[in-house]
């Protein structure tokens, strides 16, 4: 071992050498320097003997930021840029620093934790003052992944001893039970471990506000000026938390609560359906599966190699338990044959998506097709509108909400009905939570993204795949009631609000130098867009970060009224045919979304119009892989 003084100098040397960037030597400084790091200085030291110079570029050449689902990354013992106790630590008293601070100090402009004006205001955050408030807590709960319950038990011991009685979820638990959770305690904060769909190699924290929302402004960055801030972690152990009850078990209670919620949302009608669920290896069998069963599908079964809780997810191709990839159904759908099953469902790890596949038709033999999210949404939206106007309780009050990447026929099937849509948000859920809290909840039909999240009912501020699922096999046996199969409800839809085709790609960017290409690449889509996509003229540029749009014809600009956001949608000329971009919130790639249609009056032969579309769709993508080739 070397001491510090020698640790710096290699350290200044792997830079000089380039082995190293300089924002993580800056990092490594700080982690070797200053006391509230003391625990990891021998780790870090061994890393820099050792010479594992491109372990710690990872791990230190940024702070790990809150994205649009929290703070989440790869797990490595050390680093500011990895999943790891400190940085946990850190999410955990970061949110009791400012919870209680939003609470003591209601007097302020926006009820936030206020900031010491100094030269560094992120790091100068005045103590909570000492007064009584309402009674502090916190709900936790955890998926299955490595190290799930040791931070969720981390996060425990954190808030308990920042004087938070905690509400803990004893065994693996879904998200959209955590956000029900809240909601139900009347808690003033949450926080969830999961990584999502993620690869087995990360984790994350997902935080809540007491609506049972993820962090909205000016929360977000409330909290994240807090992490930013912690210098010393309170922590007790979890073993006296649960003695002195500052750390409670909840979990019988919560369960039961939640499925009876979640059923509440069901509608009658048949039944007879032989479905197979999977929860690739995840909590789902605390939730969708409960649900299946309580709603009255009684022909449920488990998938067997998906069914055991893994954080290594075995049994789905590439290890990525993520139902947005249709290979994930393979093997179910193998199954199905052999078992004559009519619909497959299946969740992500911690049961806050779904994805679904089924025969195109009810002919024997007939081939099978996973829907997408666009379709799935689609397909719940005319759903829960056709049985409310069936019910008589639809009005011109109730509204649908969806984000700006997910499909407009969710809007022209609410137009039909008579309903609103509020289609104008960024992408994540959380915005769609904020919309439910800004309306009258008990108006609310369904909220949709396109990247398979779906919510139905008031009792959850975040997707919930227990009650998209229920509802999707509640479709498919009204559908094979009447002869139908899933893919002919679409067309159906297809036929009456016109032709609708989705893609969505992304562009892996990773590292310090992703980051950089990132920003090139979102930079030269507002200043210099394509020309043309799939053939078809640019019309005009709707940046949603300076809130502008640009025609392409004169370059002129106008204000955009919506949110402002780190998104550009470009509109093509025809009608309804358009993509957007973006930088992910969660991981380090951008994101492209492919939108073609075709209106119903245009539509002579449907299946060839889909062929068409599908065509339009690869071009755009082609287009749009060749215009960020060249930025890089």
């Amino acid at each position: 071992m070397i001491d510090v003084a020698e640790a710096l100098d290699q350290l200044e040397s792997a830079v000089r050498g380039r082995k190293l960037s300089k924002t993580a030597a800056e990092n490594i400084r700080a982690w070797l320097a200053q006391s509230r790091y003391s625990d990891y200085s021998t780790q870090v030291i061994e890393h820099i003997v050792a010479g594992k110079w491109r372990e710690l570029d990872e791990a230190f050449w940024q702070v790990i930021p809150f994205g649009t689902g929290g703070r989440r990354g790869r797990m490595y013992p050390i680093g500011c840029n990895a999943v790891n106790d400190r940085t946990i630590g850190e999410s955990a008293q970061g949110l009791a620093d400012y919870v209680k601070g939003h609470l003591q100090c209601p007097e302020t402009e926006t009820g936030t934790l206020p900031l010491v004006r100094g030269p560094d205001p992120i790091r100068n955050i005045r103590e909570p003052v000492p007064v009584s408030g309402p009674p502090l807590s916190c709900a936790v709960a955890y998926d299955t992944r490595h190290r799930s319950r040791q931070f969720a038990e981390l996060c425990s011991e954190i808030m308990a001893a920042n004087g938070f009685t905690v509400w803990f979820l004893d065994g693996f638990r879904s998200t959209p039970e955590l956000s029900f959770a809240v909601r139900y305690k009347k808690c003033s904060c949450a926080i969830m471990v999961t990584a999502s769909h993620n690869p087995p190699s990360d984790n994350a924290v997902k935080v809540y506000w007491s609506t049972g929302g993820q962090l909205l402004p000016p929360h977000d960055q409330g909290v994240i000026n807090c992490v930013m801030a912690v210098e010393d972690i309170q922590r007790i152990p979890f073993d006296e938390g649960l003695r002195s009850g500052r750390i409670r078990y909840c979990q019988e209670e919560v369960d039961a609560a939640f499925l009876k919620a979640v059923v509440a949302q069901s509608r009658p009608g048949p039944r007879e359906l032989k479905i197979i669920y999977s929860p690739l290896h995840g909590v789902g069998a605390s939730a969708a599966l409960p649900a299946l069963e309580a709603a009255g599908f009684r022909d449920v079964e488990l998938f067997g190699p998906h069914a055991t809780p893994d954080p290594d997810f075995p049994n789905v191709p590439q290890h990525v338990a993520n139902p947005e990839n249709p290979r994930v159904f393979d093997a179910i759908i193998q199954r199905a044959r052999q078992t004559g099953a009519e619909l497959i469902l299946a969740t992500d790890p911690d049961c806050d998506r779904v994805g679904c596949a089924a025969p195109v038709s009810n002919r024997p033999g007939a081939e099978w097709k996973t829907l997408t999210g666009n379709q799935i949404g689609s397909l719940l939206a005319d759903y829960l509108l056709e049985e409310g106007k069936r019910a008589g309780t639809l009005t011109p009050e109730h509204y649908v909400v969806k984000t700006l990447v997910t499909t407009e026929l969710m809007r022209r099937i609410a137009d039909h009905y008579g309903v609103e849509t509020v289609g104008d948000l960024l992408v994540g859920f959380k915005y769609i939570g904020g919309v439910i809290e800004e309306r009258d909840p008990e108006k609310f039909v369904l909220g949709a993204e396109e990247s398979y999240g779906f919510l139905v009912g008031a009792h959850a501020r975040d997707k919930d795949a227990a009650v998209a699922s229920m509802l999707l096999a509640e479709i498919a046996a009204r559908a094979k009631a009447d002869g139908l199969s899933l893919d002919e409800k679409l067309d159906a839809l297809f036929r009456r609000y016109g032709c609708h085709a989705e893609k969505t790609i992304s562009q892996r960017m990773p590292g310090a130098q992703g980051m950089d290409d990132m920003k090139a690449l979102m930079a030269r889509f507002r200043a210099d867009p394509p020309k043309t996509l799939g053939g078809i003229s640019v019309a005009r540029t709707r940046d949603y970060k300076d809130n502008v749009v640009i025609d392409a014809a004169s370059r002129r600009s106008a204000p955009l009224a919506g949110p402002t956001g780190d998104l550009v949608i470009l509109d093509l000329a025809a009608e309804g045919n358009y993509v957007a971009v973006r930088p992910s919130g969660t991981e380090p790639q951008i994101k492209l979304y492919m939108f073609a249609y075709q209106p119903p009056g245009d539509i002579s032969d449907l299946s060839e119009t889909k062929t068409e579309l599908a065509g339009r769709l690869q071009a755009m993508e082609a287009d749009l892989l060749g215009f960020a080739k060249q930025a890089g």
